[in-house]
C-alpha cells in the first residue's frame, strides 16, 4: 500500500473507535431457537440475557426516562408468540448486520464534522419491546441502540452513519455554550445529509415515500417550526408543553429532519462545505446563515425559499437567550 494511503487509513482509525455489541440480541435469539425446537429454557439462559451489556444499558436508559422496563417485562416479551414467529428473520438480520462496514459508515459521518471530530461509540443491535432506535450517554459512554428488524445491510450502514454523526457532533460541536431554543434539533437534518453522502443524494430506501411527502410540505413545516421557536424564545410556552410540541417535529421524518436537511443543502451548495459545518457547530448563527445562503440559492436555481423572520433571528442570536 502506498505510504500516503497508509497514513490516511491510520489517521481515520485514530478518529474512529466503534464496536458492535450483540450480546443482548444473541441471548434472545438463542432463547427463541430453543423455543422453536421445543427445548427447555433454563435459568442460565435468562441470566445470560439479564446480565448482557446490551440489556443492562437498555434498562438503565429506559429507567432514566421513567419508563417501566425490567427483567419481567423482557421475559414476557421474549416468550410472546409474535416474537417467536420472527425468530428466523431476527437471526438472519443479526448475522447480516455483523458483516456491516462500520468504518465506512463512520467515514460518511466524519465528512460532515469538523476536522478534529472523533467517533467513539458502542453499537447495540437489540431485540426489545419498543421499536425505536436512539443514542444514549453521549457525554460519557456513547451508545447507539438499533432495533433489529428486516433491514438490508446497506440501509443499516446508512442508519449507523446517521447515529454516528450524532455521536461525533456531540463531541465536537456541543462542548461550549448551551444551544438556544431547540436549534440543535436541526442536527437530525445534518445527520441525514451525512448518511446520504452529500447534498445531491436524498435519503433512499424504505423511507423514500415518507421523505417525499414531508418535503412536499416543506414551506408549511418551516412556518410551523418558526412559530414554535418564537413561542419558546419569547416565553409563551415552556416545560411539558414545550417538550410535547418539540417532539411532534421529530415523528418518523418530521421537520427537524426535513427542514434541517434543506437548510443544510442550501448552505452547502451556496456558501460551501466549510460554511455549513461552521454554522452547525455555532447554532446561534445557523438560521441567519441559511437566510443569507437562500438569497444566492434562489438566484442560481430560481427556486423560491422561505426565510426565518428577523424577530426570530434576533431572539436566537442573543447571548442572553
Amino acid at each position: 500500500m502506498h505510504s500516503v494511503a497508509i497514513f490516511a487509513v491510520a489517521l481515520l482509525l485514530n478518529r474512529v473507535d466503534v464496536h458492535l455489541v450483540t450480546d443482548e440480541a444473541d441471548a434472545v435469539v438463542d432463547i427463541l431457537e430453543k423455543r422453536a425446537a421445543g427445548q427447555t429454557i433454563t435459568n442460565a439462559d435468562w441470566q445470560r440475557l439479564y446480565t448482557s451489556e446490551g440489556f443492562l444499558r437498555l434498562k438503565k436508559r429506559e429507567n432514566a426516562l421513567k419508563r417501566p422496563f425490567d427483567e419481567t417485562t423482557m421475559r414476557k416479551f421474549v416468550m410472546s408468540d409474535d416474537l417467536l414467529s420472527r425468530h428466523e428473520s431476527l437471526r438472519r438480520t443479526l448475522a447480516d448486520w455483523r458483516r456491516a462496514n462500520m468504518t465506512s459508515a463512520a467515514t460518511r459521518a466524519l465528512a460532515y464534522l469538523p476536522p478534529n471530530a472523533t467517533i467513539r461509540a458502542k453499537i447495540y443491535p437489540v431485540i426489545k419491546p419498543a421499536t425505536n432506535s436512539f443514542v444514549f450517554e453521549l457525554d460519557t459512554d456513547p451508545a447507539i441502540f438499533k432495533y433489529i428488524e428486516e433491514e438490508p445491510r446497506d440501509e443499516f450502514e446508512r442508519t449507523m452513519s446517521h447515529e454516528m454523526h450524532h455521536v461525533g457532533y456531540a463531541a465536537a460541536c456541543r462542548g461550549g455554550e448551551v444551544t438556544p431554543h431547540w436549534i440543535s434539533a436541526f442536527g437530525e437534518g445534518f445527520a441525514v445529509l451525512a448518511a446520504a453522502g452529500g447534498p445531491d443524494q436524498p435519503p433512499q430506501g424504505r423511507w423514500t415515500k415518507v421523505w417525499n411527502e414531508e418535503m412536499a410540505r416543506f414551506d408549511a413545516n418551516f412556518r410551523s417550526v418558526e412559530s414554535f421557536l418564537l413561542d419558546v424564545a419569547e416565553g409563551r410556552i415552556s416545560g411539558e408543553e414545550e417538550t410535547k410540541r418539540a417532539s411532534e417535529f421529530f415523528g418518523v421524518l418530521g421537520p427537524w429532519y426535513t427542514v434541517g436537511w434543506k437548510m443544510d443543502v442550501v448552505i452547502e451548495k451556496t456558501l460551501g462545505h466549510a460554511a455549513l459545518i461552521d454554522a452547525m457547530c455555532n447554532p446561534r448563527t445557523l438560521l441567519g446563515t441559511y437566510n443569507r445562503a437562500a438569497d444566492g440559492y434562489e438566484r442560481k436555481t430560481g427556486e423560491k425559499l422561505p426565510r426565518w423572520s428577523q424577530r426570530l433571528l434576533a431572539a436566537v442570536s442573543s447571548p442572553s437567550s
